[in-house]
């Protein structure tokens, strides 16, 4: 159902507010080099600091700009479960393709919780469920277990796995139906997670570099391994720069870099250290980005 690089897309403020001009430009900077996909209101756009207005406006304004050319998968997850089928009810309204849920953070619920909680959203909502595991982020991880028990229930189509634990994806894939859609969380782990046989990434880096990232999509599926590896190993510079600090501090400065937003951040996030501008500046003027 979905593949390839999809783009956890920033959120470009100004003055305080939504920057609404900007944030179409990046939409249409990302259909027009060939992602397949956008993520509004993630753990990238900032979807902490958003009120449910601005949650709300995010998802719509996404949805209206990239005017059905890819899918548009809105972030809608919280650790109040009520909370979670308020925002993905919405995010139907919309018209959004799909909805990505994180699982509960802080409250850390047993494996049982959490198999409680996503089945009431999608029993309550009737669009496809991205499963979102993040257990650096949350403090609780989805095991493969509880994604394969998951994967029984006809809405919930897929699990974007940002463990970083390579023997638990292995597991997941083998416990879920081929039709399952299991995606990368973790850009450094795309290419690996490809060759396992996950269906791709929802992106940070491709922000960044959007038709790079799809080209290596297009060159694994197409069996130019050696194409795709090489890809993965020019982009690993930036893979890594867009996260020596907390995301989505580094990616936010690098499209700034790019003229393409004004850097302007929410606390408790801030800019960068001096140092750690230098290096990625250094990193993007290497790879003629920025």
């Amino acid at each position: 159902m979905f593949h390839g690089a999809i783009t956890a897309i920033i959120t470009p403020f100004r003055g305080g507010r939504l920057d609404v001009p900007a944030l179409k430009k990046l939409v249409e900077f990302q259909i027009r080099n060939g992602i397949s996909g956008i993520v509004p209101c993630g753990t990238t756009g900032e979807s902490a600091t958003l009120s449910f207005e601005e949650h709300e406006k995010v998802i719509q304004v996404v949805i209206d700009a990239a005017r059905g050319r890819v899918p548009v998968i809105a972030g809608t997850g919280s650790n109040n479960t009520k909370e979670a089928v308020v925002l993905t009810r919405y995010a139907k309204k919309a018209g959004a393709d799909a909805a990505l849920v994180i699982t509960p953070y802080y409250n850390k619920p047993t494996q049982k919780g959490l198999v409680a909680h996503f089945k009431a959203i999608a029993d309550e909502v009737d669009i496809p469920v991205i499963l979102y595991n993040v257990p650096g982020r949350t403090g609780v991880n989805m095991t493969a277990d509880t994604v394969a028990r998951l994967s029984e229930t006809k809405n919930i189509v897929g699990v974007k796995e940002a463990s970083g634990n390579l023997s638990q994806i292995c597991d997941i894939l083998r416990a879920t139906p081929r039709t399952f859609c299991v995606l990368s969380g973790d850009d450094a782990l795309y290419f690996p997670m490809l060759a396992l046989g996950s269906k791709g990434v929802i992106s940070v880096v491709s922000n960044v570099a959007p038709r790079e990232m799809a080209d290596l999509y297009d060159a694994f599926v197409s069996g130019r391994i050696a194409t795709a590896r090489e890809i993965h190993y020019r982009l690993w510079p930036l893979m890594q720069a867009l996260f020596i600090e907390t995301n989505p501090i580094p990616v936010k400065t690098a499209v700034a870099m790019m003229g393409m937003i004004k850097e302007e951040f929410r606390l408790p996030l801030c800019e960068m250290s001096d140092v750690n501008r230098k290096a990625l500046a250094k990193v993007l003027s290497v790879l003629k980005i920025a």
